[in-house]
């Protein structure tokens, strides 16, 4: 039997210690890679694959299902098991629905798609900062600039009005992180009410954007009904602004902790590229993919059985040393810049190109227009979220 087996499963997800690091009692599943054992909240022990091969050939294996309808699919969290059986688009469902209704909104997410939305990003990111500016030292970086940079990008990719971001933000809040499992039903209850709404009042007055084009083309069509594209619209507006608020707010604060890394991006501009995929490894804010095996699969060893969960450890597979050389190390200029990050197969993000630009523009003038940004408060002192949700500061208060 496999030391993987054998051992005492460890609870999963737990909360980081260090806000960009994997939490330290994770050490165990590092050190018994590709695969081990953990236990999620009801008792139930799981897979969870910390090594980059072995997710790498996962991730693409059709054995593995996202059906959330499956009773088997794990649930890592009381709030998500709360919510498991409801319709979830793209992330929730296998080939062919899932290549059905990605293949609509591959357009809309394009390289020259996103290209040409850079100079509306950075007019977003521009005014923001004037505003900070007018306002004054100090300034919380959350609200004032993380959060609404890519809220007000996915308003108006999708055609929704950024006058209703203070509801869509506190139901997207509750969704990910409760605190009680009836937040998260309820505001998927506000969120599906809203866009049920809002898709009536743009069936009668279109719009531009892409959910105006959802509406007149695939759902006057049939090619979607009401509830897939409510679904559709609540999983792009939620992941659409949840994660890259989270990568700006705690890779400006990793930035900040590390001062030769950040004077090396002053000095050369053409690093940020590169900067933004090393911190896309680095900070791995996405922590644990979720599947379910239909089917018997041998790995390294183990034998994964039809019906186990299996959850993917992304900041433990980007720190993989068989892959990534001092992977503990923030280092621009590594050439192995292989990263999960955005998963991979064919559920690997969507909107990967569209987060790449925020990151990318909202880091590159933060830290030209404000030479002298600092942290306001001790690092001890900033909160930063919980392990079984997005990674990412809750606050994060800054001077210049």
């Amino acid at each position: 039997m496999t030391e993987s087996v054998a051992s005492e499963p460890i609870p999963f997800p737990q909360n980081r210690t260090c806000p960009y690091h994997p939490p330290e009692s994770y050490a165990p599943l590092r050190d018994a890679r590709p695969l081990s054992r953990v236990r999620l909240f009801d008792g139930r022990s799981v897979w969870v694959v910390t090594g980059q091969a072995a997710a790498r050939d996962l991730l693409i294996d059709p054995r593995l299902s996202t059906d959330r309808e499956n009773e088997a699919f794990p649930a890592p969290t009381e709030r998500f098991a709360n919510v498991r059986n409801r319709r979830v688009a793209l992330l929730g469902v296998d080939d062919p629905l899932h290549n059905t209704q990605r293949r609509m909104l591959i357009p809309s997410f394009s390289v020259k798609r996103i290209a040409a939305l850079r100079p509306r990003i950075q007019e977003t990111v521009d005014g923001l900062l004037d505003a900070m500016e007018a306002q004054g030292s100090p300034a919380e970086l959350v609200g004032a600039f993380a959060l609404p940079v890519p809220s007000m990008v996915i308003c108006a990719l999708l055609g929704v009005p950024y006058a209703d971001h203070e509801f869509f933000e506190e139901q997207s809040r509750r969704l990910l992180r409760g605190p009680l499992a009836a937040d998260t039903e309820r505001a998927r209850d506000e969120l599906d009410g809203y866009f049920y709404a809002l898709i009536e009042r743009k069936r009668r007055e279109p719009g531009e954007g892409l959910l105006d084009e959802l509406i007149h083309r695939q759902l006057a069509e049939g090619a979607l009904d009401p509830e897939e594209l409510v679904s559709l619209a609540t999983i792009l507006l939620v992941a659409g602004h949840e994660t890259t608020a989270n990568m700006i707010s705690l890779g400006t604060f990793t930035l900040l902790q590390h001062p030769e890394q950040l004077a090396q991006l002053r000095a050369d501009e053409a690093l940020m590229p590169a900067a933004v995929e090393e911190l896309l490894r680095f900070l791995s804010i996405a922590d644990g993919l979720l599947r379910v095996a239909k089917e018997d699969i041998d790995v390294a060893g183990d034998s994964i059985r039809a019906g186990d969960g299996v959850i993917f450890s992304t900041s433990l597979i980007n720190r993989d040393d068989a892959v990534h050389a001092a992977p503990e190390e923030l280092d621009f200029h590594r050439t192995d810049r292989h990263h999960l990050a955005f998963g991979f197969g064919i559920h690997q993000c969507l909107g990967q190109n569209l987060a790449r630009a925020e990151i990318d523009i909202a880091l590159r003038t933060l830290f030209a227009r404000l030479p002298g940004l600092r942290l306001a408060v001790p690092a001890r002192e900033i909160p930063f979220k919980p392990g079984d949700t997005i990674q990412g500061m809750l606050e994060l208060p800054v001077t210049w």
